[in-house]
């Protein structure tokens, strides 16, 4: 079974080691080193994410295998990060949670998030999800997307 729910505090060293170990593998795909997102590797990040209940687990039989930071403001959900442990990779999870967080916000009429230009895997990633590039810097594609 799989499911994605709100984390609690108690989850936040495991979706931790989880959000480590998937950012630091982005090496693969382009990163300049093994690095990820402001507090991607901090259990006092990940507890007060789960404490402003932002944080949520992708569970797969029970298990802890991925995690979303989530922010609603209005009608417009901004999806902070999303990561599944690298083992779990290209097996479909990433689309499942993606498709369940639309499914868990009925209210958001606009999805916005953002992710590293160098990161080929997540930029094909939310262009095959139907997200629209709207912003690009020199380190940042900023990517939108309207739901109906």
């Amino acid at each position: 079974m799989v499911e994605l729910v709100k984390a609690g505090t108690s989850d936040a060293l495991v979706i931790n080691g989880i959000s480590k170990r998937s950012f630091e593998s982005d090496i693969e795909v382009g990163a300049p080193n093994k690095c990820g997102p402001s507090g991607y590797m901090s259990i006092k990040f990940h507890t007060k994410m789960a404490r402003l209940n932002h944080l949520y687990k992708l569970l797969v039989d029970g298990f802890i295998i991925g995690g979303a930071i989530l922010f609603i403001d209005g009608d417009r959900l901004t999806i902070g990060r999303i990561f599944i442990s690298p083992e779990h990779h290209r097996k479909g999870y990433g689309v499942y949670m993606m498709q369940e967080i639309e499914r868990m916000f009925p209210a958001a009429k606009e999805i916005c998030l953002d992710t590293p230009v160098w990161n080929i895997r997540t930029n094909s990633f939310y262009q095959k999800l139907g997200y629209t590039e709207y912003k690009r810097d020199r380190e940042i594609v900023y990517y939108t997307k309207r739901i109906k």
